[in-house]
């Protein structure tokens, strides 16, 4: 069991990694039309992945509940978009959409970019620990399935986001194996998230579906702050949409048919 969950959790840092390594064989800057369609992809897997592998699990779980069932998925859900609403105050980063010239060094804006995308990843890897660490205690509603199908959803999403944050940060002056690899290092924080969060499963059991949705709360954020901005603004934002519409569709084939 332990060997499964090791390897669940280190699917989303691939997906991250591997799409990284894009900018050895990519342009110096991402084509706009692509830029649009990789965050409408990523943003249509993430909404998806939120209500079908998180959402609904929470709500599933306290069914006993009745009517009421919908209480720690909805309160979940704020305290997560909450948390990373704070986060994003607290800690200084740069949006991924934000291009414009500064004061800051090329150093700050290349930190700044970073902590963006480390800061998107925590509730990424905290929900795929979320879901081995139900299913490890026994969850009748979590499978291994579905906690795997959660960790490759997650990664297809972060395939593109790999070459989201490359790209530019090679376009902004860094090397390319440089650029690769402050890609690759701001997906570590992923396994790592997921692997406190399975540590604390302990303490975490009693209120999972608080937690699942907290997570999917914190996932939201990301879409809606980031993703979606990202997608829509300037033209070719209906390419966006349709990848949005592509990427909702193949993770919630992936959950339902693994799950």
């Amino acid at each position: 069991m332990t060997g499964i969950i090791a390897k669940g959790l280190l699917i989303p840092f691939l997906g991250t990694a591997l799409g990284s390594t894009l900018v050895f064989f990519m342009k110096k800057e991402l084509d706009v039309r692509i830029q649009k369609m990789l965050s409408g992809f990523a943003a249509g897997v993430m909404v998806a992945a939120s209500v079908w592998s998180l959402l609904i699990p929470s709500m599933d779980m306290v069914s006993d509940r009745g009517k009421l069932a919908f209480v720690p998925a909805a309160i979940g859900f704020c305290f997560g978009m909450v948390f990373l609403l704070i986060l994003d105050k607290v800690i200084p980063h740069m949006h991924l959409d934000e291009t414009e010239e500064g004061p800051k060094s090329k150093l700050q804006k290349t930190t700044m970019m970073v902590l963006a995308v480390t800061l998107h990843n925590i509730p990424e890897g905290m929900a795929v620990g979320i879901l081995y660490a139900g299913w490890a205690s026994g969850f009748a509603q979590i499978s291994e399935a579905g906690a795997l199908s959660l960790a490759l959803g997650i990664a297809i999403q972060n395939f593109p986001e790999g070459a989201i944050i490359s790209m530019p940060l090679h376009s902004k002056g860094l090397s390319k194996s440089r650029a690769c690899l402050y890609g690759i290092l701001s997906g570590i924080v992923e396994p790592i998230a997921g692997v406190l969060t399975i540590i604390l499963s302990s303490m975490i059991m009693s209120v999972l579906p608080y937690f699942l949705s907290f997570a999917a709360g914190a996932m939201i954020f990301v879409v809606i702050e980031e993703l979606v901005p990202e997608m829509a603004e300037g033209e070719h934002s209906n390419l966006g949409t349709v990848m949005f519409m592509f990427g909702f569709v193949l993770m919630m084939i992936l959950d339902v048919a693994l799950g």
